[in-house]
Order: structure tokens, then sequence, then C-alpha cells
């Protein structure tokens, strides 16, 4: 799955429009190696991402292509930081 696509089903980025800006920004990497929006993510993968007055790194734990909103937190785990609380 792309990765703009994968913060948008997860929820950690509320819309893909936003992910792919903040991709293209260079605020987000797997892996410890910056990545392009359309980057394919997997099971396992370090994502890092920088938000302007925050900062979240998690463990990639699931790939669905869709999932209710209350089940999208079992598609990662968060190593550092927190999430936002919308």
């Amino acid at each position: 799955m792309r990765l703009d696509k994968y913060l948008k089903v997860s929820r950690i980025i509320k819309r893909r429009t936003i992910a792919k800006e903040v991709c293209e920004g260079g605020r987000v990497s797997i892996n410890e190696k910056v990545a392009k929006p359309s980057t394919v993510v997997k099971e396992g993968d370090i994502i890092e991402i920088q938000f302007a007055n925050r900062s979240l790194k998690a463990r990639i734990t699931n790939i669905v292509e869709h999932v209710k909103k209350e089940n999208a937190k079992e598609m990662y785990e968060i190593l550092e930081g927190e999430e936002d609380k919308e």
C-alpha cells in the first residue's frame, strides 16, 4: 500500500491530500529514510512523522484496504510521541 494511503486509512493523518503534502515536504521517513507519498509500506516498517508541534514514531503492524474508525489504531504501534487527540 502507498504511504499516503496508509497514513489516511490508519487515521494517523486525517486526509490523503494532507498525507501527500507532509510526505512531499520531507517530514515522513520509513526506516530512517525520507519517503515519498508513493513509497510502498509493509508490516514491520518504522514510520517517523514530524508535525509542526510534535513528532510520532510508529511500527506498522497491519495493512488493510478498509478499516472501521475504532479499529484503525490496530494498524500501528506507537513507539515514541503521541497521536492526535481528535
